[in-house]
Formats: structure tokens, C-alpha cells, sequence
């Protein structure tokens, strides 16, 4: 095994692991901070982004600071990180498959909201839904989050850690760290990553799967303001 594949493994898995130690880190605490006593795990974890502001702009610095290494990555590698997300004649082909990933990802959503009435009382309800703190969650979880995580859990899992664990495993192993990140949605993550992993081996490209993720995540935001009562 050469050593340079062994070295682009460590990279990648120090990229993806500080994201996630990072970001499941101020969940924890969050979730922490606002225990009572009474609460069911599903209420524990409501808290986790619960101070939805600080959390999106956490995501996004992280994302900002980390960014860098993994484009560099892929230059280093002599990988077109553009050819990698689509290429012009596979565009629409792509296109098509995110919206295809996106609407099973939709589906398994609506399980994902029959889980959260396990809440009590106790639960986080109170979101902010005001026009900046939306502007600042779409910043974050459709462009930045959708675009980047796909990168970083897909993109690097399979073309640097794919050549010393095996494709699959290594994806397979990213997209349980995936899950970790966002540990307080009940595995939705995990489940939704494995489609978009089926788009990306099914395409070669991470634009279908940077559809699908920042689309879930722009359905959820307007499911929050829909269901807040206010239009």
C-alpha cells in the first residue's frame, strides 16, 4: 500500500473527525446545559442546536477553517474538485438524481417526525423564526452544511480513504461519523447519507447528493416557520 494513500486516509479522517468532535461538541453542551429532570432523551436532544444563531455560525467557521485543507487535498492529488462535484455533459443526468435522492429523503423525513412526537412537554419549542436568524439557518444548512459535509463525508471519503479501506467501507464508515455530527436527529442522517452514498457511486458526482442535503435541510427550515404558526 503506498504511503501517500496512507497519508491522504490520516488527512481526511483529521478533517472529518474535527468537524465532528467540533460541531456534536456544542451539541452535547447545549443539550447539557438546558437538562431537567423528567426529560426523555428525545427532549435532551431537542436542545441541541436550540440556540439555533450561535450553532449555524459555529458551522459555518468550522467549515470555513477546514474547507482549505480539503480543497488542497484535492489539488495536491492532481483531482479536479470540479469535475468531482459535475461535469457540463453529466449535468442534467446529475441534476435529475438530486432531485430523485431528495424526494426519498423527503419520505424518510416524515418517519423522522413521527419519532419527535416521543417529545414531552420538556422539549425545545421554542425556535426563532425571525427573517435574519432563517436568512443565517439557509446560509449554513442548505449552501454551506449541503455543500461542504457532501465533500468532506462522500467526496474525501471515497477518493482518499476508498484506496485503503475499500470504497464502500470507507463511505460506510464516514457516513456513521456523518451521523455522529448530527446525533441528535435519531439517525435520520445516517439513513439519508446511505441514498446519497447510492447517488454518488450511481453518478460518480457529489451534486446530486449536495441537492439532496441542502434541499432536506431548506424543507426543514420552512417546515419550522410552517409549523410555528406564523403563515
Amino acid at each position: 500500500m503506498k504511503e501517500t494513500n496512507i497519508k491522504n486516509a490520516e488527512r481526511t479522517l483529521t478533517i472529518t473527525t474535527t468537524l465532528t468532535l467540533f460541531v456534536a461538541g456544542f451539541e452535547v453542551l447545549m443539550a447539557y446545559l438546558n437538562f431537567k429532570p423528567g426529560m426523555n432523551f428525545l427532549d435532551i436532544a431537542s436542545y441541541a442546536n436550540a440556540n439555533i444563531r450561535i450553532y449555524c455560525l459555529i458551522l459555518i467557521l468550522i467549515n470555513l477553517i477546514i474547507l482549505p485543507g480539503a480543497v488542497m487535498l484535492f489539488r495536491q492529488n492532481g483531482i479536479s474538485k470540479k469535475k468531482e462535484i459535475t461535469e457540463k455533459k453529466t449535468l442534467g443526468k446529475d441534476i435529475l438524481y438530486g432531485i430523485a435522492a431528495l424526494s426519498v429523503t423527503t419520505l424518510f423525513s416524515l418517519v423522522y417526525t413521527l419519532i419527535l412526537s416521543g417529545r414531552t412537554e420538556l422539549a425545545y419549542t421554542n425556535h426563532d423564526i425571525s427573517a435574519e436568524t432563517t436568512i443565517i439557518k439557509i446560509i449554513a444548512l442548505t449552501f454551506v452544511s449541503g455543500i461542504c459535509k457532501e465533500i468532506y463525508f462522500r467526496g474525501l471519503a471515497k477518493k482518499f480513504c476508498g484506496p485503503v479501506l475499500g470504497e464502500t467501507q470507507a463511505l460506510l464508515l464516514f457516513n456513521i461519523m456523518f451521523a455522529m455530527l448530527d446525533w441528535y436527529n435519531m439517525g435520520f442522517s445516517f439513513v439519508a447519507g446511505l441514498v446519497w452514498i447510492f447517488v454518488y457511486k450511481k453518478t460518480g458526482h457529489l451534486l446530486p447528493g449536495m441537492i439532496a442535503h441542502g434541499g432536506a435541510n431548506l424543507i426543514a427550515t420552512i417546515y419550522v416557520i410552517l409549523t410555528s404558526g406564523v403563515v
